[in-house]
């Protein structure tokens, strides 16, 4: 395969080449999933613009009155391991802990696994569960969107031509706030996901009364999506082994998956329902 090769050191000048090969250019950062559609022929890019000598897109800032921001080109293996995430946004972490080998957390970066928009992406489903947004930059400027609405379909997103995804911006967490993102795979985190669950929950710890509940899909439709009729189920309500049951029930029904080579449309819908009740049992504690 033939392809032009492009190292630019500014945003603007990605933004220029990506603009004017209008489609037919295609970013790389980590390239653990580039390389291999590549290889598979799956893509074929004119141009490879390889952004990871632009300076500043690597960092995770917190700010007590601001919130999070995650540069782009930060590895997975630095969400995971970062002391910051592990404290004030842990389920960024343990989400980022669950993808791959320890060899692609390190290569991989944020952005190659969220703009790559596989259904199974295991960054998306706690990130959209934390509300966060993405900031995107064209030329025409710059523009910040929620992260849920960032995903179309299986490896399509909202990108315009020309435009990088530069940040991921996550709101302050509100007390007693907790998340757990769960994935099933066959064989473990080296595996894409057949199914994967995010919970973010806010519980009054003396009731168990759920003030606010997010609970985010992954692999079971074609972009993460969110059970929103198991959130209103749970929202007001005090935890107990029924409602569970209930909620995983209800968030089953609100996936659609599809059969392919992993699994059959029937065995994610069941594991959707294990898995969902899973993560809310563990996030509040029921074990009867």
């Amino acid at each position: 395969m033939r392809f032009e090769y492009a190292e630019p050191t500014t945003i603007e000048e990605a933004v220029s080449i990506l603009t004017k090969y209008d489609g037919r250019a295609r970013v790389i950062a980590g390239g653990t999933d580039l390389v291999v559609q590549m290889r598979q022929k799956a893509v074929k890019p004119e141009r490879l613009v390889d952004i990871t000598n632009i300076p500043g897109l690597d960092y995770i800032d917190y700010d007590m009155n601001q919130g999070l921001r995650i540069g782009a080109l930060t590895s997975i293996r630095s969400l995971e391991k970062s002391p910051i995430l592990r404290e004030k946004y842990p389920v960024i972490s343990q989400a980022a802990s669950q993808l791959g080998s320890v060899a692609v957390r390190n290569q991989g970066t944020l952005g190659g696994n969220l703009c790559n928009a596989a259904p199974s992406a295991e960054t998306a489903p706690a990130l959209i569960g934390i509300l966060a947004r993405a900031k995107l930059v064209g030329s025409d400027g710059e523009r910040v969107i929620p992260l849920e609405d960032f995903f179309v379909g299986p490896g399509k997103t909202v990108l315009k031509t020309g435009e990088l995804l530069t940040e991921i911006q996550v709101p302050l967490l509100s007390p007693n706030t907790k998340g757990i993102y769960l994935k099933h795979a066959i064989r473990g985190t080296i595996d894409l996901a057949i199914v994967g669950v995010a919970v973010i929950i806010r519980l009054e710890p003396d009731d168990k009364l759920c003030t606010d509940a997010k609970i985010v899909l992954g692999a079971v439709a074609p972009t993460p999506i969110r059970a929103k009729k198991a959130e209103e189920l749970m929202t007001g309500k005090r935890i107990d082994d029924s409602l569970i049951d209930g909620c995983a029930k209800v968030a089953s029904g609100e996936a659609r998956p599809i059969s392919d080579v992993r699994a059959s449309t029937w065995y994610r819908t069941e594991m959707l329902k294990v898995f969902t009740r899973q993560a809310l049992k563990k996030l509040t504690g029921e074990t009867s």
